[in-house]
C-alpha cells in the first residue's frame, strides 16, 4: 500500500519543492508556490495534471475521480491506497512538471537524456538513474557535489547509497 511518506520522498525529489501542512490537515506539495500534488486526511491523492494526462489516471484507475475548479477540469483525485509506488512516482512527476517553471521542467526534462560519463566531471560509475537525477537537479560537477550532504544525495530519487560512495571516492 502506498503511503503518504512515498508521495512525500517522491514530490521531494524534485528541484524548488516545498512541503505544507494547511489547517485542514492536508499535506501539499509546491514548486513556485503553485501546489501540484496534496494528500488529505481523506485518504486521497490529488494530483494537478494536464487533461490528457488526467485522462490516463482516469482510465487506468477505476476509483478515480476528476478533479475539477469551477468547470475547469485541473487533474484528478485517487485514494492513495489504490495507486502502487511505481504508478505514484509517474504521476507525481507528471504532476510537478505541469506546475513547474518553464526553466525548472526543461533542466529536469534535460536529466531524462544524461548518460553516465557524459556529464561534467561525474564518474561514469554511479550509472544511469543516478546521472539522470543530479543532471535533473542542475548537478553536473563534482564541485557541486561536494556541496552536499550524503542525505541530500540520497533524497535525489534515483541516487542511491552505491552512487554516493562513489562519489565521494571520486572527492578524496
Amino acid at each position: 500500500m502506498t503511503t503518504l511518506a512515498q508521495l512525500r520522498k517522491a514530490a521531494l525529489s524534485y528541484p524548488e519543492t516545498a512541503e505544507q501542512v494547511i489547517d485542514s490537515g492536508i499535506v501539499a506539495f509546491t514548486v513556485n508556490e503553485t501546489r501540484f500534488a496534496s494528500l488529505g486526511k481523506d485518504a486521497l491523492v490529488e494530483l494537478l495534471l494536464p487533461v490528457p494526462d488526467a485522462d490516463e489516471v482516469l482510465a487506468a484507475h477505476p476509483t478515480a475521480q476528476r478533479l475539477d475548479r469551477g468547470a475547469m477540469p485541473v487533474g484528478v483525485r485517487v485514494p492513495i491506497g489504490d495507486i502502487n509506488g511505481q504508478q505514484l512516482n509517474h504521476w507525481v512527476r507528471r504532476a510537478w512538471l505541469s506546475q513547474a517553471p518553464k526553466r525548472l521542467a526543461a533542466r529536469v526534462a534535460a536529466g531524462d537524456t544524461a548518460m553516465p560519463g557524459e556529464v561534467g566531471d561525474l564518474p561514469k560509475a554511479i550509472g544511469g538513474p543516478a546521472t539522470r537525477a543530479l543532471t535533473g537537479a542542475g548537478i553536473t560537477t563534482l564541485a557541486q557535489v561536494a556541496a552536499l550532504t550524503d542525505a541530500e544525495l540520497l533524497a535525489l530519487h534515483g541516487v542511491g547509497p552505491r552512487a554516493v560512495r562513489i562519489l565521494r571516492e571520486a572527492l578524496a
